[in-house]
């Protein structure tokens, strides 16, 4: 408590006293949540622990922001914003008269903001409320506070226990059955209707009469000098069917929404910008960047966005997908749902990336039969066109990675669950079984580890937590498991690996695996021909003698060849039968097989030997892709080379065969920089973004 000093109880809590404190270390006024834990029950204990690790999760505008806990006096003290505006309730009961339908409406999009967000990180409120809404000084802010109940959910299903204040429970609860996000957007409607009739929609002298008022769903009717949508909005999240309450994305896409919504950026400013440091005229192009003419600084600004604009006037994308290989000779634009794509994966049969927003998009070739057909006699068809949607089933989780198998994916969301989907077969999806799922299935044997990285191999896979444990599933021969055996698992298990080395990053190969750990060393396991892994103990002195050729290893094992064992790496890839790194300055070696010159080098003979790619020099390599046999590597200006096996368009371009680095050239009109690159097979996926567009909206 030295850190801050009490000015007075402001609040008594279901748990404790809630204090105004003066924060000496910068004069700011904070509030002090004090929980007592001596004469706590245990769940008691449970629900203020759960307050804190619900607060820390969460981060937007319109949410109480979280600053710290400590324990002081047998007191469990948790530090957080202050509201100086006092409550939603408050400001309603003060009213003489109807609020006007705007100001109905600022103060509603708000929440619905807040509560997309908490919806987004698998939380239930249970507890909303105009009690636990809160003002700024201005009255013109609000923010959701009080998460002492919330339910943070670990996999899709329902909570069930009756929490929450009499007269904002929905009818779900009071018949005891689960219920999900729906229960809130019950709460959510509550809240609307007594913004716009000054008082609660239900209200009873007892528990009993209460209870049959919701289950009931009757209400005074709300004033007619609201609009229809408004009124129907709130008949919509006040219906008795939980199914046919509105999903937030769909409240949020109703005209009447979208108006206040951009009215609010224009006002209150909410959503925070980066402010860019020079005009975009004052950039030069890269000599090796694709610019086709200079960048306007002219800028449009649209309910309240700043987005940049071209000389031609039209804003820049957030984003932009490539394809190429699988006949595909120069790179072809996916199509991208207006959303931003911050990483790809590919797989034998899938394109997938990930949004901002944390959506799953996925790239499908139309159905056989569908779309022209090629003229007889005609040498080369017209490049294929993709359907994009965003993957069904995804019910509100946020996805922050997502990687790709044969047939199969897996994807990782933002609280560090694996969930897969795909064909069984082997075992790659982790369930414990070898069934088909079509849906999204968390992988619930890691269900209380945080993950924080998944890769997928033909068929098999590995993930590291944020404790730096390792596990893999999937087909083991050749090792890849590195659970020293060649045998199969259908569920995650875990790796031993060498004690001295912490896992940072996994990787799967075709019939190998890798770990990139916390100090720049590679750690492999599984097929090692061609010295694809490094496992060879070479100098740049020594030849590949048969007698320090390692083929196969079973459990992850330091690389051994020169200069890939200094620890200096901080990416790499594997392909099919060979692998490519990067060091800390941007060098990048391949080794393994050099049949296509895919090690960037025209000597064909094989040498086990790490090759520095020579043409690369006076580039600082910061990304690199492995395919079948061919390399993409992505420098630091954006430039994109490739190099190795040209037939099918492998290259991005019309070529045979080339061990030398050459450039892809993408139809971009202004600097961009690449976010992410994948390959798999045959194909590449590459996701670029525009420079400068600091100022577009998140």
């Amino acid at each position: 408590m030295e850190k801050y000093q009490k000015m007075k109880v402001v609040g008594r809590g279901a748990f404790g006293i809630v204090h105004l404190c003066l924060r000496k270390a910068d004069q700011k006024l904070v509030i002090l949540k004090q929980i007592p834990v001596d004469q706590m029950t245990k769940d008691e204990r449970l629900a203020a622990q759960n307050e804190c690790q619900v607060l820390k999760l969460l981060n937007h505008p319109n949410i109480i922001e979280y600053y710290e806990n400590f324990l002081e006096d047998k007191a469990l003290m948790i530090a957080m914003e202050y509201a100086p505006g006092g409550t939603l309730a408050d400001y309603i009961q003060k009213r003489n008269s109807l609020l006007d339908e705007d100001t109905i409406l600022h103060f509603f999009v708000q929440i619905l903001l807040a509560l997309h967000h908490v919806h987004n990180k698998l939380i239930l409120h249970r507890d909303l409320k105009t009690q636990n809404i809160l003002l700024d000084k201005y009255q013109m802010i609000v923010k959701i506070g009080d998460f002492g109940i919330s339910k943070i959910l670990s996999s899709k299903s329902k909570a069930y226990t009756v929490v929450g204040t009499p007269c904002y429970i929905s009818p779900e609860l009071c018949e005891g059955k689960p219920y999900n996000q729906k229960s809130d957007i019950w709460a959510l409607g509550c809240v609307l209707y007594e913004l716009a009739s000054l008082k609660r929609a239900f209200e009873a002298a007892n528990l009993p009469a209460l209870v049959l008022k919701i289950m009931s769903g009757t209400f005074a009717p709300i004033s007619d000098q609201y609009s229809p949508e408004l009124r129907q909005l709130i008949l919509s999240m006040l219906s008795l069917d939980p199914s046919k309450r509105p999903q937030l994305s769909e409240i949020m896409a109703q005209p009447i929404c979208i108006r206040a919504l951009l009215n609010l950026y224009t006002d209150i400013g909410s959503v925070r910008m980066r402010r860019i440091e020079k005009p975009l005229s004052t950039v030069a192009p890269a000599s090796h960047r694709r610019t086709g003419g200079r960048v306007s600084s002219a800028k449009s600004r649209a309910g309240g966005f700043l987005i940049n604009s071209t000389k031609s006037g039209i804003p820049l994308p957030l984003s932009t997908v490539y394809t190429w290989g699988s006949g595909i000779i120069s790179p072809l634009r996916l199509p991208m749902l207006n959303t931003e794509v911050v990483q790809v994966s590919a797989g034998r049969t899938q394109k997938a990336g990930v949004t901002r927003s944390g959506r799953l998009i996925m790239w499908e070739a139309p159905p056989v039969g569908t779309g022209d057909v090629s003229l007889p006699g005609s040498i080369e068809q017209t490049q294929p066109q993709f359907i994009s949607r965003f993957l069904e089933g995804q019910s509100g989780v946020a996805i922050k990675h997502v990687s790709c198998g044969d047939l199969f994916t897996a994807c990782l969301t933002d609280r560090g669950i694996i969930m897969s989907f795909g064909n069984g077969s082997n075992g790659c999806l982790g369930h414990g079984t070898f069934n088909d799922v079509t849906q999204p299935k968390i992988v619930e044997a890691l269900l209380g580890y945080e993950i924080a990285q998944v890769s997928c191999g033909a068929s098999h896979v590995l993930v590291v937590t944020n404790d730096r444990e390792v596990f893999s599933w999937g087909r083991g021969d050749n090792g890849r498991l590195g659970l020293e055996s060649q045998e199969s698992h259908n569920s995650p298990q875990q790796v031993c690996g060498p004690a001295e080395h912490e896992a940072q990053k996994v990787l799967c190969g075709i019939d190998c695996s890798m770990i990139l750990t916390t100090r720049n060393h590679i750690l492999a396991c599984g097929s090692n021909r061609f010295n694809k892994l490094g496992l060879d103990k070479l100098t740049a002195a020594e030849d590949s003698h048969a007698s320090n050729q390692v083929e196969e290893v079973h459990v992850f094992t330091p690389v051994q060849s020169f200069p890939l064992n200094e620890g200096n790496i901080v990416h790499v890839d594997v392909g099919t039968a060979h692998s490519a790194a990067i060091t800390e300055t941007g060098e990048c070696y391949t080794f393994g097989s050099n049949q296509h010159g895919q090690l960037g080098t025209n000597k064909r003979h094989n040498n086990r030997l790490p090759y520095l790619v020579s043409n690369l020099c006076g580039v600082k390599v910061t990304m690199v892709a492995c395919g079948d046999a061919f390399t993409v590597a992505v420098g630091a200006e954006g430039e994109i080379y490739t190099w190795g096996k040209g037939a099918r368009g492998r290259l991005g371009r019309k070529e045979e065969d080339t061990g030398i680095p050459k450039q892809v050239h993408l139809d971009e009109s202004n600097p961009y920089f690449v976010t992410s690159v994948a390959c798999c097979h045959g194909n590449t996926l590459l996701a670029v973004k525009p420079l400068g567009d600091e100022a577009i909206p998140r």
